[in-house]
């Protein structure tokens, strides 16, 4: 581990120098990191551009494919992430950890689902239902009983 820049030092090479200049030459200015200040990241897929119909349908395949049974779930923006405010933290804050915060489901999981045109038909169905709300896909296995996989499809 090293130390890019500790505030108000000047750079190893002069005073005349400027950080970023020195920076521009190593790369560091390119680091980027995790930031957990207004972080409104979700789970897989989270930092791709919205998913197409297709992106979803492959997604679905592959549950589908590997006996997982698809659920989708909503949430309103005030209520879709865990904050200070609204819950008690028991351990870390990362995407995909849960705190006492849960999503409404959106009727029951689709046991038996064979076709991904049905997932994406309830996706339009709650889409339309609650359009100032987040929908996401969740899959459940059979064997464990947990879920195993969850993403955004609307936003």
């Amino acid at each position: 581990s090293f130390l890019v820049h500790q505030p108000g030092a000047t750079t190893a090479a002069s005073s005349s120098t400027s950080y970023w200049a020195m920076a521009g030459t190593t790369g560091e200015k390119d680091m980027k990191v995790w930031t957990p200040i207004d972080n409104q990241k979700f789970e897989t897929f989270s930092y791709l551009p919205p998913l197409s119909d297709g992106d979803i349908a492959k997604q679905v395949d592959f549950i589908i494919r590997n006996g997982l049974s698809p659920c989708l779930e909503f949430a309103s923006k005030e209520t879709s992430t865990v904050s200070n405010d609204s819950t008690v933290r028991f351990t870390g804050s990362a995407a995909g950890y849960y705190d006492n915060r849960y999503w409404t489901m959106w009727k029951l999981p689709m046991f038996g689902c064979t076709d991904a045109s049905q997932v994406l038909r309830e996706i339009e169905e709650c889409k339309r239902a609650y359009p100032s709300c987040y929908v996401r896909l969740a899959a459940f296995g059979s064997v464990k009983q947990v879920q195993v996989i969850s993403f955004l499809v609307h936003q």
